[in-house]
């Protein structure tokens, strides 16, 4: 993670692309790159995927989804590495794909950054964080049947991305932001998906 926080975002992209090499890349490249023990990252990266026009890709969604589940079950019992089935590490990622992503994302990444700093940090321990953590954890096991409803999975993931976003740069504010949006995620989910 970078030494100035208000970075720390674009960090985790400029390592990812760093990374997007031939034509395809592992979800076990993106773990080794990123570090085993930033649950913060990968949430975030992944979650972000999710949120970009990558998110196109028939079963990218369950996908993202699966392997947010399994981080944040290993955030609640305190693990401190990182472990994914080889199901899901030996997944291949389009690079083309997800470099035109992480272009997408750069312009939102940027103007978020701006407003990010270090506050609330209370609402980055325990118990505070089993809230959000659990809410995270009901909304992956979800996401799956929202590729049927177009942009419910993208709204999900942008909420994923708001926590883990907050985590990373120790912004507690930004943490409980993206808890109201989790309670909220329901209501925009119908509302968008069946009105």
């Amino acid at each position: 993670m970078s030494d100035q926080p208000h970075r720390a975002l674009s960090d985790v992209l400029d390592r990812l692309e760093s990374t997007a090499r031939g034509e395809s890349i592992t979800v076990q490249e993106v773990v080794e790159k990123l570090g085993h023990k930033s649950f913060a990252s990968l949430m975030l990266i992944f979650s972000l995927i999710s949120t970009s026009p990558a998110s196109a890709i028939p079963g990218l969604t369950a996908t993202v989804a699966v392997i947010i589940l399994i981080l944040v079950v290993q955030m609640i019992l305190g693990r401190d590495c990182v472990w994914l089935p080889q199901i899901i590490s030996h997944r291949r990622l389009s690079t083309e794909k997800l470099c035109k992503g992480i272009g997408w994302l750069r312009k939102p990444v940027l103007f978020v950054e701006r407003f990010l700093k270090a506050r609330l940090t209370f609402f980055l321990h325990r118990p505070w964080l089993f809230l959000p953590l659990f809410l995270i954890l009901a909304l992956t096991l979800f996401m799956p049947f929202m590729e049927v409803i177009p942009t419910s999975g993208s709204i999900a993931s942008a909420v994923i991305a708001f926590f883990a976003a907050g985590l990373l740069t120790r912004d507690g504010g930004l943490v409980l932001f993206s808890l109201i949006l989790l309670l909220a995620v329901p209501v925009a989910v119908w509302q968008f998906g069946f009105s």
